[in-house]
């Protein structure tokens, strides 16, 4: 690294053997005689819930508020975003009739809802390689808000991540394992392991491999550019030192968690292939660390984009640590039994509850003249409503960021019935300054501040 009376770049590196860390914005990037403070980064980010929610039903308020406009009530799913209510935008009436079976057969409402939930295009039936989607809206993003960093887009997942030949009525199981498509015959591929996506972002030289060997070598990327460190530290100021120094605590205490994680898969006695080593066992604290690695990689601006998958659609994952041992495809099949019903009320409200400690964190990490949720805005929910039903209407979807008090926040949004999803992604887009006409079925744009 090399420092001058300048004012530091933006994308600035701490540099080490086998090692390159970006910093979180300093007082030091803006120029000492600028008149007016550098203008902030846009993020945008998504994040999937999949197999639908609990929707209302015989009066009881699961997921859609009661009220419209800025006197909504909260339900007892997004209770845990109450604090964010002034940037929040709860949206009902929006639909994804792409994902509708056309004349593709009565089955596949799974996989064509999370294929079209970020296109707005129907996809092609297939079981070979010759899958057919559409561009999606986070990769649109991802060509104007990824120009400046070292990753346009980062695409991640709770579930395995390399499903391969057909997973639902002869679709294949390609547009299960993702959200992202960088063109219509690319899917983005997605990540499940925190280590591998710690070293995507922070790693520098050589092989996957081979950086895997020097951290574990080294013991930490952090000891690797100490010397860097030092020279950084004695031209910038002492709010600067304390914040990259906050900032390098974080990054080590998630360095500490990966490796207490694979110590615990070597040590326990499990075969590797049945645990990969740097997942945790337990879904909340695997969530939380995914989020976290988001967390870091926008305070080193690594990337401005997100996609975020809680899970698979047709998973049948269990979740003993809130008392629910069925499996998740399974139980979202509630037959609106009350207990189903709000057993699974309880599943998304867990989420909900991840989610919202990932907007603290967010809230509460210093950036410019605000902080990391001042400047990002997430797209929220699911490509099913009903689950029971497969329905494809009145999808559950929300908007999260800004600023408090942003224009179209703390307000819940009735659409007409069937409104295109697209038109919001597109509205969506405009946000973060990014310029698109069509997406998908799209109609038109509709404003979301």
């Amino acid at each position: 690294m090399i420092v001058t009376k300048r004012a530091l770049p933006r994308r600035t590196f701490l540099r080490g053997m086998g090692a390159a860390l970006g910093l979180p914005f300093l007082d030091a990037m803006v120029p000492a005689l600028a008149q007016t403070e550098t203008a902030p980064v846009k993020r945008l980010g998504f994040v999937y819930l999949p197999n639908g929610v609990a929707m209302n039903f015989s009066g009881i308020n699961y997921w859609a508020p009661q009220g419209e406009g800025a006197g909504f009530e909260f339900s007892p799913i997004l209770e845990p975003l109450a604090p964010y209510r002034d940037r929040l935008t709860v949206t009902s009436g929006l639909a994804h009739r792409q994902a509708d079976a056309h004349d593709d057969g009565a089955n596949g409402d799974h996989t064509r809802g999370t294929s079209s939930w970020l296109t707005g295009v129907h996809c092609k039936r297939t079981e070979g390689a010759d899958v057919e989607n559409g561009i999606s809206a986070d990769q649109i993003a991802a060509r104007v808000l990824g120009r400046d960093t070292v990753l346009p887009s980062l695409e991640l997942c709770i579930d395995l991540n390399f499903l391969a030949g057909q997973c639902e009525n002869s679709y294949s199981c390609t547009y299960l394992n993702t959200l992202s498509w960088a063109t219509a015959t690319t899917p983005m591929p997605t990540e499940n392991n925190p280590r591998v996506v710690f070293e995507r972002l922070f790693g520098d030289g050589g092989t996957a491999s081979q950086r895997l060997a020097q951290a574990r070598e080294n013991g930490s990327i952090l000891d690797s550019i100490a010397e860097d460190l030092a020279r950084l530290n004695r031209v910038v100021g002492p709010a600067d030192r304390t914040q990259v120094a906050e900032y390098l605590d974080a990054i080590r205490e998630v360095e500490r968690r990966i490796q207490s994680v694979e110590t615990l898969g070597v040590d326990s006695g499990m075969p590797t292939l049945e645990r990969p080593r740097g997942i945790p066992d337990r879904f909340d604290e695997h969530v939380k660390l995914m989020y976290e690695l988001q967390w870091l990689a926008f305070q080193a601006d690594m990337t401005r984009v997100t996609t975020f998958m809680l899970g698979r659609e047709l998973n049948f994952r269990t979740y003993p640590e809130i008392g629910i041992t069925e499996g998740h495809h399974g139980l979202s099949h509630h037959q609106n039994r009350p207990e189903q019903l709000e057993k699974y009320a309880r599943l998304n409200t867990y989420q909900t509850e991840l989610f919202a400690w990932f907007l603290d964190k967010l809230a509460t990490t210093p950036e410019g003249d605000g902080t990391l949720l001042d400047h990002s805005i997430f797209l929220y929910g699911s490509a099913l409503s009903n689950p029971n039903l497969h329905a494809h209407y009145d999808l559950p979807i929300l908007l999260v960021g800004g600023r408090e008090g942003r224009p179209g926040g703390g307000r819940h949004t009735v659409y007409p019935p069937e409104t295109p999803m697209t038109n919001v992604l597109l509205g969506l887009l405009d946000y973060v300054g990014v310029e698109a006409d069509k997406l998908g079925d799209s109609t038109g744009k509709l404003a979301v501040a």
